[in-house]
């Protein structure tokens, strides 16, 4: 991976000194045409950490620390392979920070997080990805609903909402559009792109949404008026991800998950405006008898609203809570509420660079024995300040 890296950003600098000297500089590839672009999130947090025990952070009560950070960086290619124009090839690298165990230090991974072929039109108004391929419902929900994923994730993949899916995964996904309706229906291995699969068990997941005043693009929020309703989730055989765990001890590893969870969805916008909400339900149908920190419910609503003389200004207001079937405290019998708070403002800059400072407030309910429901972050508020910028 880094030989691919270094040898990508070795041509870039030879294409760039070559085009300020005023030489030609020419590409080779067995395709007709490539496409390049990028997208990055870099940005600063001030981290306040709230005087709680029992948490993953428990040591950091009531600090105050300061990280420049970035956040995530793509670098996407599509080569362009048949006579049909809308059919290619899709490779997406992916650089995320992470922070290693029991330290405030950390490391750039980079990971493939697509890379599949599409080929259009396969049944009519269906195509299909093969490949590492977009899961159903992530990407829908980012270029049709919630636009700030540089500062906090969508609901079904934050880690103090429902987390129960990512975005990418090995397999492949049927998409079908029309006017008034759109869907995608696919398999796939069910632990995602940077996790370990096991060879047990596939995950069936699926969307299908209702475009109730008809069709429109994505990330159009400033230029159509559209109302959407959709209807999305998974059946996730033997998830080796999310193991079960015996709640009154949680040493005890049992097994696999089967993950089965639906969502319901509903955004309306319009230039000025746009409102959204939806309420996730899911459950673990391996021992019914026995409860797993995957299983839960929960809902979330965001507003937005936008103002300039093309819609360059927006506020921007969110509200997630979670509570998983777990019970926790000295009698074990309490479901604690995972809240998350958002409240934004952003500014875009150009169509190349968009400005976001947000505050984001987790705010758990705590056991009586100082405990934080399973997957909880540390009590606390942050304030930041992101740049997204892409081309």
């Amino acid at each position: 991976m880094k030989k691919v890296i270094a040898s990508t950003l070795a041509a870039l600098s030879l294409t760039t000194t070559a085009a300020l000297a005023g030489e030609p500089v020419e590409w080779y590839s067995h395709a007709d045409k490539l496409k390049f672009s990028g997208l990055t999130y870099l940005g600063f947090t001030n981290y306040n950490y709230s005087d709680t025990q029992g948490t993953d952070n428990a040591g950091l009560a009531g600090q105050s620390l300061n990280k420049f950070e970035m956040r995530r960086a793509y670098v996407q290619i599509k080569a362009y392979l048949l006579e049909d124009p809308k059919s290619y090839f899709r490779v997406t690298l992916d650089m995320e920070h992470v922070e290693k165990a029991g330290s405030v230090q950390g490391d750039y991974n980079v990971r493939f997080k697509y890379a599949y072929l599409y080929l259009n039109e396969i049944l009519p108004y269906t195509g299909v990805e093969l490949g590492i391929a977009h899961r159903p419902w992530i990407d829908y929900e980012e270029h049709n609903s919630w636009f700030y994923r540089d500062t906090h994730w969508v609901f079904t993949e934050a880690s103090n909402s429902a987390k129960l899916s990512n975005s990418a995964d090995l397999g492949f996904n049927l998409k079908t559009k029309l006017d008034y309706f759109s869907s995608e229906i696919g398999l796939f291995t069910g632990e995602g792109y940077h996790n370990v699969e096991d060879g047990q068990g596939l995950s069936l997941e699926w969307r299908a949404t209702a475009h109730l005043l008809g069709k429109h693009k994505k990330d159009a929020q400033t230029t159509e008026t559209y109302w959407d309703a959709s209807f999305y989730g998974q059946y996730n055989k033997l998830n080796n991800k999310y193991t079960e765990v015996d709640p009154l001890d949680p040493a005890n590893v049992n097994g696999n998950q089967d993950l089965v969870w639906g969502g319901l969805h509903t955004v309306f916008n319009m230039p000025a405006f746009m409102l959204g909400a939806q309420y996730i339900k899911s459950q673990d149908t391996i021992d019914t008898a026995t409860v797993y920190n995957k299983a839960g419910q929960g809902f979330n609503v965001h507003a937005v609203g936008r103002f300039g003389a093309e819609k360059q200004f927006r506020i921007v207001g969110r509200y997630d809570t979670w509570t998983p079937e777990e019970k926790y405290g000295t009698l074990n019998d309490e479901s604690l509420a995972k809240n998350t708070y958002y409240g934004g403002f952003v500014w875009e800059q150009s169509r190349n660079v968009e400005w976001v400072a947000n505050v984001l407030v987790y705010d758990d309910e705590i056991a009586d024995n100082g405990e934080l429901a399973s997957g909880a972050k540390a009590n606390s508020t942050q304030y930041m300040l992101t740049a997204q910028v892409q081309f």
